[in-house]
């Protein structure tokens, strides 16, 4: 764990390397980001980076949306991703079940053109379920929304386990 007068101290490639992984594959937003060190405390860092992915152009955004995997998905993803989604029951799914992702995961693609995501970290596989199917009914506007806070609070946890709150 880093305090976040150490985070301050970092330059930026140790700050990529140490931070860049909050937000899944996309380091990007730590780069960006960097130039706001000095940060008050670990808050400031949340908001900072946060600020970085809402005014990012809509091609980054969706990029970023992209470099999350399929939740209940069986495929590769990283260490951080399988921890949450352990924690959430995501791995236990019964072959119901995970044919009911997949196919609520498939429709949310084709209608979105990115992966559902969801701070699972506040779910179980219930509720995972049931905001799929509601937040499907949203327009593409309130669902980018969404999406992008939903993964701005993911890192925000991840950024708790890394950095000590003071």
């Amino acid at each position: 764990m880093f305090s976040i007068e150490k985070v301050n101290e970092m330059s930026k490639p140790q700050f990529v390397k140490e931070i860049g992984h909050v937000y899944e594959n996309s380091p990007w937003v730590a780069e960006a980001a960097w130039i706001f060190t000095g940060f008050k405390d670990i808050q400031h860092l949340k908001d900072a980076m946060k600020n970085k992915v809402i005014t990012t152009n809509h091609q980054k955004q969706i990029q970023l949306l992209c470099a999350h995997p399929d939740l209940g998905a069986r495929l590769e993803m990283t260490d951080a991703s399988k921890k949450e989604q352990t924690q959430a029951g995501l791995n236990e799914l019964t072959e119901k079940e995970y044919e009911t992702f997949l196919r609520l995961n498939t429709s949310y693609v084709n209608k979105f053109g990115f992966p559902f995501i969801v701070a699972v970290k506040e779910h179980n596989k219930e509720s995972v379920q049931k905001q799929m199917e509601l937040r499907l009914e949203n327009n593409q506007e309130q669902e980018l929304k969404k999406a992008l806070n939903e993964v701005c609070k993911i890192a925000g946890y991840r950024l708790d386990e890394i950095i000590k709150s003071t």
